[in-house]
């Protein structure tokens, strides 16, 4: 945690808003879409999902295939605790759904479905998209896709297994937007990178959760926007997104979100 602090404080002190921003298309980004504060409608779904989640005094049995929690060590786990302390924040649900209606990614790949905060937010920003979304924990991948039924999600493909093992089947395909947000390790997260990096397109969009996880995420994170097909790399400190467009000059932008 003093980690994450120290590195906060580093991020504050170079990060910028819109005004520092000359790309059109990051401005526009920024502006449009991460400063946008419309009421919009699915907020509220976003709200009582998590909120669903919050109340609920049944348990999970979790099996961690990552570098699991900073928090929660034991197997047998509350849902309500998992949605306060490994849950995505609703601030950052809010900010996926806008990215997701902003960018209407057609095909979306999740690593790390957990409660399916996420998922959902993917989901209202898009409807007509579809999302993979893949947990390393059978009891969580059964519940969160109950979860997915109850509220009527219905382009959600929720798959169980090994995250290594269920991509390497999916380097044909093409993604415009991945959501890496599951094991917190620096060789696994460069390997999921490199491996899924040929399913990108020139318009796709790369999401990596929790980049001051620890050093060795952020190591992580460096590699990857140094990487020659990344051209701009956005470190929002809790999020680090990069896309691959030729048309644009190489550039990192550090933003308040």
């Amino acid at each position: 945690m003093l980690y994450q602090a120290t590195q906060y404080f580093k991020f504050l002190l170079k990060s910028t808003n819109q005004h520092g921003v000359h790309s059109p298309f990051v401005y526009n980004l920024v502006t449009k879409c991460f400063y946008d504060r419309s009421r919009h409608e699915a907020y509220k779904a976003l709200k009582n999902y998590k909120k669903n989640l919050l109340q609920n005094n049944g348990s999970i049995k979790v099996t961690d295939l990552g570098a699991g929690s900073h928090t929660m060590k034991q197997q047998e786990r509350l849902v309500s605790q998992m949605a306060k302390n490994a849950g995505t924040t609703l601030k950052r649900a809010k900010l996926l759904y806008r990215i997701s209606a902003y960018l209407k990614p057609q095909n979306i790949l999740e690593l790390g479905t957990s409660l399916g905060i996420a998922t959902q937010a993917l989901s209202l920003g898009n409807p007509k998209s579809h999302i993979s979304t893949i947990e390393g924990c059978s009891n969580i991948s059964e519940f969160s896709k109950g979860c997915f039924k109850g509220e009527n999600l219905h382009n959600i493909e929720s798959i169980q297994g090994d995250f290594s093992a269920e991509i390497e089947k999916r380097t044909s395909n093409t993604y415009d937007l991945i959501f890496f947000d599951g094991n917190h390790q620096k060789a696994s997260t460069l390997y999921y990178f490199e491996t899924l990096l040929e399913t990108a397109t020139n318009d796709s969009v790369f999401i990596f959760d929790d980049i001051y996880w620890s050093e060795g995420m952020t190591e992580a994170w460096e590699t990857i926007k140094e990487h020659p097909k990344v051209t701009v790399s956005i470190d929002t400190f809790f999020w680090g997104l990069v896309f691959f467009r030729k048309e644009q000059v190489k550039e990192h932008f550090v933003i308040r979100s």
